[in-house]
């Protein structure tokens, strides 16, 4: 199994310290972001970060990211093309984007029409500079991009699959409600899980976010096994927003064994 550590998960530690402990675990590579309350790479020169990671072994699978990409503007623009020069000289694979999620722009054909302006205006920056973008729907019922078909659709339209993958967040999945699975267009696989039973799936947020477990209600297992069994084989990362995991006094040994609990799922005659 192919782990990966995204930075929020233990948004606490600083670079250093979130790169050891990605290197400890076995880790093929990290997620860097930008929306931690400070600098990316904690201010650190993109060229030494990325260096930092591969003198540890680690892949920089990408950088996070250009939030609210289909509402386009110059804004946005600039901010894409900063993302794509920090990905450039720290030798990232990948920047992330991430739609609106405010309840604006969802109406049907409104949205359709947003994502498609953005990603044809963004497709000549990542042509440019030899770069992939992961596109992440997101399941809330405000957000603007729930579906990954549609996002597929445009994609495919736009002839730009060589540099636009998707996101597979196995909780957006939940929340979306959406069966179809995109193995082969998918560019990386973002585990969480739900263990508090009173919320609905459609009053799941972020905070719910833990380490995936036995008491998982998201279908984590079930997930990344159709994902694998339809040909993905790319890093499976936890992405975790609860603030009891992010007050972790121990994550190597929480995130060990949460990760020692799916790969033993995942073996084929597990359950």
């Amino acid at each position: 199994m192919k782990t990966a550590l995204n930075q929020m998960t233990v948004r606490r530690l600083g670079y250093t310290a979130f790169l050891d402990l990605a290197q400890a675990l076995g880790c093929v590579g990290v997620e860097v972001r930008n929306d931690l309350g400070r600098p990316l790479f904690d201010g650190l020169d993109a060229a030494e970060a990325g260096a930092m990671a591969r003198d540890r072994g680690l892949r920089l699978l990408g950088l996070s990211e250009v939030y609210a990409f289909n509402s386009w503007s110059d804004e946005i623009r600039t901010k894409v093309e900063a993302l794509l020069s920090a990905a450039k000289a720290s030798g990232a694979e990948t920047i992330s984007l991430i739609p609106r999620n405010d309840g604006t722009q969802t109406g049907n054909g409104e949205r359709q029409a947003n994502l498609r302006i953005a990603l044809k205006q963004i497709l000549p920056m990542l042509q440019a500079a030899d770069m992939v973008a992961l596109v992440e729907p997101l399941g809330f019922a405000r957000s603007s991009l729930r579906s990954k078909a549609e996002l597929v659709d445009v994609i495919e339209d736009l002839g730009a699959g060589d540099h636009y993958k998707l996101v597979h967040d196995t909780f957006h999945h939940r929340l979306a409600e959406e069966d179809a699975m995109f193995a082969k267009q998918t560019g990386i696989l973002h585990v969480s899980g739900v263990v508090d039973a009173a919320p609905s799936v459609a009053q799941m947020e972020d905070e719910h976010r833990v380490l995936v477990n036995a008491d998982d209600r998201l279908g984590n297992i079930e997930q990344i096994k159709a994902l694998r069994a339809a040909g993905y084989e790319g890093a499976i990362s936890f992405e975790c927003f609860a603030p009891e995991v992010h007050a972790m006094s121990e994550p190597y040994a929480a995130l060990k064994r949460s990760f020692d609990f799916i790969a033993s799922a995942l073996q084929p005659n597990a359950g």
